[in-house]
């Protein structure tokens, strides 16, 4: 069963294993499949400025596969990819607000893609953030993407709006959108992939880091 993790520096102690491996997938996808080189590090870890500790991990594991899939939230009201890297693309103004994050790093480890057909461990994904958010009051979300990404979100539910005019970058063309987290984008997401229940853990796993520090997890 898929279960996923939301990690962030409250928590990460209890996810060292899990967060070493989502970095190196990480860099094996967007620096080796990819080629994106500016984000290339020699130790093989994909990390960039945005890695702090009020960053969200999702971290999607299997108990046979490991890790398998992942993504990140960065509130906005801290520096994130759209505000400091490409604010051209919201000529009217970057969204900021407590209740309005940044979505970026998605992936799906090669073993799990299913070309042709929509990816089920993208589903999972797309709907462990939908259930993140709405249960930490997250109503917005900022992202930077392909423009491909525009009908394939509406089609979920999750309302997109472009906050400006697309661009080209490294041969891709690239939006900055909003996207609304509501209940009904989780039900639409559900019902695409064939998702029946929660996908999002509500329950630590052991830790004994932490708990040689503060006696629990």
């Amino acid at each position: 069963m898929f279960r996923i993790h939301a990690v962030s520096g409250d928590n990460q102690a209890c996810f060292a294993d899990q967060l070493e491996q989502y970095f190196r997938i990480r860099h094996e996808i967007y620096v080796g499949e990819r080629g994106w080189s500016d984000v290339a590090r020699p130790d093989g870890r994909e990390i960039d400025q945005f890695d702090t500790d009020s960053a969200v991990h999702l971290l999607v594991t299997h108990p046979s596969l490991g890790l398998v899939a992942g993504s990140r939230l960065v509130p906005t009201l801290s520096p994130h990819l759209l505000s400091d890297v490409f604010p051209q693309l919201a000529p009217d103004g970057v969204p900021r607000a407590e209740d309005t994050f940044e979505w970026t790093r998605i992936f799906v480890v090669p073993a799990l893609r299913e070309p042709g057909r929509p990816c089920r461990a993208a589903g999972i994904v797309y709907c462990g953030i939908l259930e993140f958010c709405l249960s930490r009051g997250i109503r917005r979300l900022s992202v930077v993407c392909e423009t491909y990404w525009l009908p394939r979100l509406a089609n979920l539910g999750w309302r997109p709006q472009r906050l400006g005019p697309a661009i080209w970058h490294k041969g891709e063309e690239i939006m900055g959108l909003i996207l609304d987290m509501t209940e009904d984008a989780l039900m639409r997401t559900r019902a695409f992939y064939g998702i029946t229940r929660p996908v999002l853990a509500t329950k630590a796993p052991a830790c004994p880091a932490a708990r040689l520090e503060r006696g629990a997890c």
